[in-house]
């Protein structure tokens, strides 16, 4: 049902944790199935993501997906890491089940969320940039 892939970033995931003062941090959940996943970022120069943690809720697809959005983009650019989408986080994977595929959606809403928050914290409109989470003001009117 998984592959090799998920189990060991299942059972050794990596990158879990929070950073202290951390310049970003994303959190999204799905109320659906329960999993919730936390991001959080330190930036450096040249806007590169120079660590990046995790800590999930969830099923396993959802500890694995958070595991490897967190290699994918450690060590990225933003401008890399927002290019990091659900598709790539199940490749990296090789593969999820059909009905995972909401884990990797999540892992790309978490990271995405994280660099939102990191704009936000420099008083930057996010929304430009990353893109609407549907909850801005635009989207209430």
């Amino acid at each position: 049902m998984y592959t090799d892939k998920v189990m060991d970033h299942f059972n050794n995931p990596r990158n879990v944790g929070e950073i202290e003062n951390p310049d970003g941090v994303g959190q999204v959940g799905n109320p659906k199935c329960g999993d919730i996943m936390r991001i959080s970022i330190r930036v450096g120069g040249g806007e590169t993501i120079t660590d990046v943690k995790f800590k999930t809720f969830g099923c396993g697809a959802a500890v694995a997906t958070s595991s490897i959005a967190t290699e994918l983009i450690k060590g990225k650019t933003i401008s890399d890491a927002l290019g990091v989408t659900n598709r790539a986080v199940v490749e990296a994977l090789e593969g999820l089940p059909p009905v995972k595929m909401h884990c990797s959606v999540l892992a790309e809403e978490a990271v995405k969320a994280a660099i939102a928050d990191y704009y936000t914290r420099k008083g930057i409109d996010p929304v430009p940039i990353v893109g609407c989470d549907g909850k801005c003001e635009s989207c209430r009117v």
